[in-house]
C-alpha cells in the first residue's frame, strides 16, 4: 500500500508517520525538495526520541524511516492508494493542488483533504471525479491522538467512504463518519470555547493563566483552551472561526478582536513561541 501526503509541516509530517508506522511505503510532498525532507528529518528526530525512551525499538523506527521518502513532485505516483492533502487552509490552495493529483494519480486513488474546516464539496468540485474526495481530519499531534474525522462531501461515493474508514483504522484511529457541515464536529464545538475565552481575557475578566486553569481544574480538561489555541496554532483558530462565521452568517460565531490582534501581531503559538503564553 503507498500513501502520498501534501505538506511538510506539523500536521502533513504526522499523518505521512502513521501511514509509515501501519505499513504504508509513504511520500512527503512539499513546494521544495529541501521542505519535503526536512519533514522526513523532523519524523526522524521524533522516532529517535521515542526509542530513547524505551517506547519503540531501533528496529522499528528504522523500518519507519525506510518506508519514508520526500520529494517536490508529483510524478510517479499512479499507483498510490490515497493521496491526503495537508496544506495551509486556504481553498484556491486546496482546489489547485487536487488538481494537481487527477492529473498525476490513478482514478481509483482516494483523494482525501486534512482540512480542519472548510467544504469537502467546494474542494471536490475542483475535480473531475468528485465521488473519490473526501475530509480525512487528523488531530495534532497525530502519532498520538486516536480521533479522525471522515467528512463526506456532497459527492463522495459511499465506497470510498467504508474504505477511508478502514484506512484509519488500519493507522490505530477511531473514526467518526460526518456528514459535511461548517467546523465538522470537533471545531465545530472546540473553536467557539477558544474564542470565548479570548473574549473573557480581552475583557478584563480573568488572566490566560486562570482561564486555562479554570477549564482544567472546574471542567476536568487536559488542557486549557488559549494553550491549546497556542498548540494548534492560533492563525488557524482564527481561519477556523471566520468560516463558522462566513458559512453561517451567526453573530455567534463572530471571531473575538483580541484573536486577530495576536495572528496580525505574529502572536501564533508554539510554532512562533509566543502566542497566549511564551515557549522556549
Amino acid at each position: 500500500m503507498k500513501a502520498f501526503i501534501i505538506g511538510a509541516g506539523t500536521m502533513g509530517t504526522g499523518i505521512a508517520q502513521a501511514f509509515a508506522a501501519a505499513g504504508y511505503v509513504t511520500t512527503i510532498c512539499d513546494v521544495s525538495q529541501e521542505l519535503a525532507v526536512s519533514g522526513v528529518k523532523r519524523i526522524e528526530k521524533g522516532l529517535i526520541k521515542l526509542v530513547e525512551k524505551g517506547k519503540m525499538g531501533d528496529g522499528e523506527r528504522l523500518e519507519i524511516m525506510d518506508r519514508l521518502s520526500a520529494t517536490a513532485c508529483f510524478d510517479n505516483i499512479k499507483d498510490c492508494d490515497i493521496a491526503v492533502e495537508a496544506a495551509a487552509e486556504v481553498i484556491g490552495v486546496k482546489k489547485e493542488i487536487f488538481k494537481k493529483l487527477e492529473a498525476a494519480c490513478s482514478p481509483d486513488t482516494i483523494l482525501a483533504t486534512n482540512t480542519s474546516s472548510l467544504s469537502i464539496t467546494e474542494i471536490a468540485a475542483a475535480v473531475n471525479i468528485p465521488q473519490r474526495v473526501i475530509g480525512m481530519h487528523f488531530f495534532n499531534p497525530v502519532p498520538i491522538m486516536k480521533l479522525v474525522e471522515v467528512i463526506n462531501g456532497m459527492e463522495t461515493s459511499p465506497e470510498v467512504t467504508r474504505k477511508v474508514i478502514a484506512i484509519a483504522k488500519c493507522l490505530g484511529k477511531e473514526p467518526i463518519e460526518v456528514a459535511e457541515g461548517p467546523g465538522f464536529v470537533v471545531n465545530r464545538l472546540l473553536v467557539p470555547m477558544i474564542n470565548e475565552a479570548c473574549e473573557i481575557l480581552s475583557e478584563g475578566i480573568a488572566s490566560a493563566e486562570d482561564i486555562d486553569k479554570a477549564m482544567m481544574l472546574g471542567a476536568n480538561h487536559p488542557m486549557g483552551p488559549l494553550a491549546l489555541s497556542d498548540l494548534i496554532g492560533n492563525d488557524i483558530t482564527l481561519a477556523i472561526m471566520e468560516t463558522l462565521y462566513k458559512e453561517t452568517g451567526d453573530s455567534k460565531y463572530h471571531p473575538s478582536t483580541l484573536l486577530k490582534k495576536y495572528v496580525r501581531a505574529g502572536k501564533l503559538g508554539k510554532k512562533t513561541k509566543k502566542g497566549f503564553f511564551k515557549y522556549n
